[in-house]
């Protein structure tokens, strides 16, 4: 492969990126015949066809993947040398693509003001999705970090926790379980429970909560794809809802909603910052993962705000 460039590479993602040989001329400020003739020259290199030319735009075939996945793995590597060259140079700059699962979005701000308290000059460049977006971009390499309560499984990553992540039940103030103690399984099942869509690390918790009676969440339950939509649903009235401690600071504190006393709850799960473990961190990627472990705890809610009952009565789960 002593004839493989860049720009042979480049022209792989941007017709990935955006369908046709036309849009990618575009975007890489070349004409469609250049375009054309890179792939000709990169298909001719390989021996194998990459793309398969249909009414529907230019789609990539088996081989066409692995030359993506190298072609973002060689713009991730450029990345790290600008900024390691920019270190050496003395010059504190740099940019992360930082990716968020929907329920870290409440937090997350907060821990990047705090970062560039300490690195003012370097970018943070916010994405968020559900869990399956935040995978799938880590995994096309167009994210450098991302924070979730789950590592993918599907391909090496590099995962370093950094706070609890608390998951409890919650209703409206003037519901009649705000009033009980130490509720179990049976009598929740009793209400309308509101949970996350499938594949949802949230939901894949209360699935493994209500693991002991068969088709639990198979009953009286209703699915929102959201955690903004459940807290709404939940201070409607509508029945009570299985979610994360860290999005609901703010209506606890003005008494909109309130944490039910579960027996067995919180269930504790873990935030990590993960990365992909084939490429090498930009100082600016390291100095944010530092920050993480040393300090990312201390801009999480705090659980013990939350449960002003148990405070008081000196109870809970730990």
């Amino acid at each position: 492969m002593r004839t493989l460039t860049l720009r042979q590479l480049r022209s792989v993602q941007a017709i990935y990126q955006h369908g046709t040989i036309a849009a990618a001329a575009r975007t890489l400020g070349l004409t469609a015949p250049a375009v054309t003739l890179q792939i000709k020259q990169l298909e001719e290199e390989f021996g194998l066809a990459l793309f398969d030319r249909t009414s529907d735009g230019m789609q990539l075939r088996e081989a066409g993947f692995a030359a993506l996945r190298a072609a973002n793995a060689i713009e991730t590597v450029l990345r790290g040398l600008a900024d390691d060259m920019d270190a050496i140079r003395g010059v504190r700059h740099g940019s992360i693509r930082l990716g968020v699962v929907s329920t870290a979005k409440y937090f997350a701000p907060r821990m990047i003001a705090a970062f560039r308290q300490d690195h003012p000059a370097i970018e943070i460049k916010l994405h968020i999705g559900n869990r399956s977006d935040i995978v799938q971009q880590l995994r096309a390499y167009q994210l450098d970090i991302a924070l979730m309560g789950r590592a993918p499984t599907e391909f090496a990553v590099d995962a370093i926790f950094f706070g609890d992540h608390p998951l409890v039940m919650i209703a409206a103030p003037d519901h009649p379980l705000c009033a009980l103690r130490d509720i179990g399984k049976d009598r929740l099942l009793q209400e309308p429970i509101i949970i996350r869509e499938l594949g949802s690390g949230t939901r894949r918790s209360l699935e493994t909560f209500f693991a002991s009676i068969p088709d639990a969440l198979d009953r009286n339950t209703v699915e929102m794809g959201s955690n903004e939509t459940i807290k709404q649903a939940v201070m409607a009235g509508l029945g009570i809802a299985f979610i994360s401690a860290h999005t609901i600071a703010l209506e606890v504190e003005m008494k909109r909603l309130v944490v039910l006393d579960v027996a067995d709850m919180p269930i504790r799960r873990q935030w990590f910052a993960v990365a992909r473990s084939d490429r090498v961190p930009a100082p600016a990627e390291a100095a944010f993962t530092t920050f993480l472990t040393r300090k990312g705890a201390m801009h999480l809610p705090l659980l013990d705000r939350l449960y002003p009952a148990k405070a008081a009565d000196g109870g809970g789960t730990d």
